[in-house]
């Protein structure tokens, strides 16, 4: 396995991590009834819940960005050192960037983003070359 796919495979276990936690927080804001149902009127959620919550929605908007990446970089036979240390960086930077989140880690929180972000960027770039 490649560099990139184990760098892929560590991002969706970080994601099922991401979605576990945010969830036992959710149900313990609102109780496994207002869970388990429609979520249509649940009551304010605790400070960590609704940083988790937005952590897992910006972590749902931005893995197709880096799954995208390990596609064309392993498909256009791109792959090298720097595609596989970019993917470390991504899955590095995601699996800090959580916690971060979760904590309030300011302004780090988004130095942890633009460092994943930007490594996946020089990843297309990469697929070039």
């Amino acid at each position: 396995m490649t560099t990139e796919l184990i760098a892929l495979a560590i991002v969706a276990l970080e994601h099922v991590v991401l979605v576990f936690w945010s969830q036992m927080l959710l149900t313990r804001d609102v109780g496994p009834e207002g869970n388990a149902g429609p979520r249509d009127d649940l009551p304010d959620f605790s400070q960590q819940t609704g940083r988790l919550r937005r952590a897992l929605a910006n972590h749902t908007e931005n893995f197709p960005f880096f799954i995208g990446a390990v596609a064309v970089v392993l498909l256009s036979g791109s792959a090298n050192g720097v595609t596989a240390t970019c993917a470390l960086i991504y899955a590095a930077a995601r699996a800090v960037y959580i916690p971060a989140y979760a904590f309030g880690w300011t302004p780090w929180r988004s130095v942890i983003f633009m460092c994943g972000f930007l490594a996946t960027c020089v990843m297309y770039v990469a697929a070039f070359f």
